[in-house]
């Protein structure tokens, strides 16, 4: 949901409202706006089912939606969208998930159908965002690869997310959260792939999450956090922190954590439970105009 921001403090801070109502603001050399659609219609799901070279996609996926973030001097943009987050699913290609037996029916389309899951079902994705620079008129696009790597080079770092700064009171010039696609995974759990970006005065920060629950088997959760600071470096720079977690509802149960479905409804409660499996920080610096 957008919030309504004070123009003065609006002005104040630099910042001012996209024209021709579209949702976002600019703000010290920086265009970062979210955008809404609708769900693919059946003829763009059998778009995509041919460009993935698949003939499986989430219940729902939010094809226009995405978030966009711009930097005026150089032309470069760090966006996110569900095509791209979907290309990284079936690149990875994981392994399907075992349902329990008792669920599986719940995956048939016609009662007499056999169920064969020889795909992972719960469209997990390491995505963690997709860069382009545009040079002129043209655009010479590159999709994060499922290392996280582009030619807009993300460098390995020690630097890590200033999360102290980020709990200080500012203003909220800008929040606004964007789902690109979701499942119910047949009533047995769900997957969903959201974004969510907050402007302040003093930088923004964006959290791109992967939450997966396939109910009294696993919980998957993959997090990109970026954050940006206004004016703190002379070469603009931008930190990303990749965190993955997991566990089996059974591993946890071990460990004398309830194993009630409503505990596990929200990640943000739970995700401190989850072990870490994977974690980088990286940094990318935004070069100069093209």
């Amino acid at each position: 949901m957008e919030t309504e921001v004070d123009k003065e403090i609006l002005k104040s801070s630099g910042a001012e409202l996209l024209p021709d109502g579209r949702r976002g603001l600019r703000i010290h050399g920086w265009e970062i706006e979210t955008l809404r659609g609708t769900i693919l219609t059946s003829l763009a799901v059998e778009e995509w089912e041919e460009k993935l070279r698949t003939s499986h996609l989430p219940e729902m996926v939010f094809g226009e939606n995405a978030l966009v973030l711009k930097h005026l001097g150089s032309n470069a943009k760090i966006h996110f969208n569900a095509f791209d987050a979907l290309a990284g699913w079936k690149q990875e290609g994981l392994p399907p998930v075992e349902v329990p037996a008792a669920a599986q029916w719940k995956f048939r389309s016609k009662p007499s159908q056999q169920v064969i899951l020889d795909y992972d079902y719960t469209f997990t994705t390491p995505y963690c965002g997709s860069e382009v620079t545009e040079k002129d008129k043209e655009a010479v696009e590159t999709k994060a690869n499922t290392k996280g790597e582009a030619s807009l080079q993300w460098e390995n770092c020690e630097d890590q997310i200033d999360l102290a700064a980020l709990s200080l009171k500012e203003p909220i010039l800008f929040y606004d959260e964007v789902v690109l696609y979701e499942d119910e995974l047949a009533d047995n759990g769900v997957s969903l792939l959201t974004v969510k970006v907050r402007v302040m005065p003093s930088s923004w920060f964006l959290l791109l999450r992967f939450w997966l629950r396939v109910d009294g088997v696993l919980m998957r959760l993959r997090e990109t956090r970026m954050h940006y600071v206004f004016g703190k470096d002379e070469t603009p720079t931008v930190l990303r922190e990749n965190c993955w977690r997991e566990a089996t509802f059974q591993s946890l149960s071990a460990k004398g954590y309830p194993v009630d479905l409503a505990v596990y409804s929200d990640p943000s409660s739970i995700s401190q439970r989850l072990p870490v499996i994977k974690q980088t920080t990286q940094k990318l610096k935004i070069p100069r105009k093209v």
